[in-house]
């Protein structure tokens, strides 16, 4: 890819950049959030038409118009955000839109489906049956169909974009695996990932890119990851821990006592102070999101209850969670956190509209201007403008957007779930940054982390969870990555407090 420009309504995404991929190479691509990574991507994969440069497949000048003809070309692209269709089978993902056909007409043949898949997964040594629903799967499972769906196009070039944001360590290695058995095979494989410590496992090459421009390709033998977030920021990014704020007060703003949910939740019983941090650590599964949801009223639970501020509270839905003071930054932002079509003035108000409406039912769209500005300018939100919508911010512009809506609706009690997945090492400071301030002016932080490092720099304490189960909690003193783990990994209820 050569002298690729591609603007968007307000920003110029890309400016005059290159990529090189070298058949059977790991080539990872790296960059802030709003470099352009993914941009320049979508552009290979048919996605959006580049403004200006071209493109080369094996030395010939290509125009990729659509997804389809990228396909064709042996070009797949496997999202962030999976796009399998989870009430169907393993199989019929794999061959959605080019079904086998039996010889009676319009009847399709789902053996035959079956037959060709198993050969796909028989390839990547993955023993998966072709019968099975995806929803039926774990995160890491599903990305092993994304990946079996795109070599069944006999693909030439894989783009993985953030493949190992929602997997355990475990999970990882066969991923990995399975990208080194690629690699042998002579496929090029684009790596993007903010896990810069994965570069060094994985790649051959490293592209950084920065503002939507080229800044360079290393071998990643002979980069040093200090050299290449140097690169990706154009500044020095501190990535010792801050000073964590002491806890102001004793006082007890949410009590969860005996809370169960069927199989996923049992007995779970935590307490959260004013000013405090309090991290939920465990493995894929652990429980930790499930606990989340059922304090904010997404997810019905069993049994248990839940104070705020000493006071017995019933939660039946989010609605009744944020006029209890509780806000939730849910872990799929775009999913559950914004309106994409909506611009980041309306975000912000969304969740507190009675405060913006005049006395004739009308929205005050004057008032609700100033609060947006005041939430840009208070978080340091980065965007062209109030009326931008939040489809086209960064990652981690649109999570400080979040932040900002549940600041506007005045909650006393935030959760985050997942705070920096998919957010670059420069928005991953700020928000630390963001979080330690929130706990200095009194607020209570739940914080549900993978990353232990994350937990660690952050928590005052941790709550470790197991299969649905509190089997620890350890105050930051005793918590270190091997503590955490060893509660992780523990299957009976003995819970440890601090």
């Amino acid at each position: 890819m050569e002298g690729i420009h591609k603007s968007f309504p307000g920003v110029q995404a890309l400016s005059d950049c290159k990529f090189e991929l070298r058949s059977g190479e790991v080539h990872a691509l790296v960059g802030e959030n709003g470099a352009g990574k993914s941009t320049m991507m979508k552009i290979l994969g048919g996605i959006y038409d580049k403004d200006a440069g071209h493109i080369y497949l094996d030395n010939k000048e290509v125009n990729i118009a659509s997804p389809h003809m990228a396909q064709q070309l042996g070009i797949s692209i496997i999202h962030q955000e999976l796009n399998l269709m989870p009430h169907l089978t393993v199989a019929q993902n794999i061959f959605i839109g080019r079904e086998q056909r039996s010889k009676i007409p319009f009847i399709l043949d789902d053996k035959a489906a079956n037959q060709e898949t198993e050969r796909v997964l028989d390839l990547l040594n993955l023993q998966l049956s072709p019968s099975t629903k995806v929803s039926d799967l774990t995160v890491a499972k599903q990305q092993m169909v994304e990946i079996a769906k795109a070599l069944s196009f006999n693909a030439k070039i894989l783009v993985m974009d953030e493949p190992t944001a929602a997997l355990t360590e475990t999970e990882i290695d066969e991923l990995f695996h399975i990208i080194k058995q690629l690699r042998e095979k002579g496929v090029g494989i684009v790596h993007i990932s903010h896990r810069l410590e994965e570069l060094k496992q994985i790649s051959d090459r490293v592209t950084v890119m920065r503002d939507g421009k080229y800044i360079d390709t290393l071998q990643t033998k002979a980069a040093t990851i200090d050299q290449i977030i140097s690169l990706m920021v154009g500044r020095v990014i501190f990535e010792t821990a801050p000073e964590l704020p002491e806890v102001p007060s004793e006082e007890v703003v949410l009590e969860v006592r005996n809370l169960n949910r069927g199989k996923v939740l049992q007995d779970i019983n935590f307490s959260l102070m004013r000013g405090e941090i309090l991290g939920f650590a465990g493995l894929m599964g652990a429980g930790r999101t499930e606990v989340a949801r059922a304090i904010f009223g997404a997810d019905e639970y069993d049994s248990g209850e839940i104070y705020i501020k000493g006071r017995r509270v019933h939660i039946k839905s989010p609605g009744d969670a944020v006029t209890c003071g509780v806000g939730y930054l849910s872990e799929d932002r775009k999913r559950y956190g914004l309106a994409l079509g909506m611009d980041v003035k309306e975000n912000v108000v969304l969740s507190s509209m009675k405060k913006f409406l005049n006395r004739f039912g009308w929205v005050d769209f004057k008032k609700a201007s100033m609060r947006g500005q005041e939430m840009i300018k208070a978080l340091n939100i980065k965007t062209p403008s109030l009326e931008q919508k939040v489809k086209f911010l960064s990652g981690g512009n649109q999570q400080k957007v979040v932040i900002g809506k549940w600041l506007t609706a005045n909650t006393e009690i935030l959760i985050f779930d997942e705070p920096t997945r998919g957010i670059d090492v420069g928005a991953k400071s700020e928000i630390y940054k963001l979080l330690n301030d929130l706990a200095r002016q009194g607020k209570a932080i739940i914080m549900i982390s993978s990353e232990l490092p994350e937990i660690l720099r952050m928590s005052h304490r941790v709550v470790v969870m197991c299969e649905g189960r509190v089997t620890g909690i350890l105050n930051a003193g005793e918590a270190s990555q091997e503590n955490i783990m060893k509660y992780a990994t523990m299957r009976s209820n003995v819970v440890r407090k601090n």
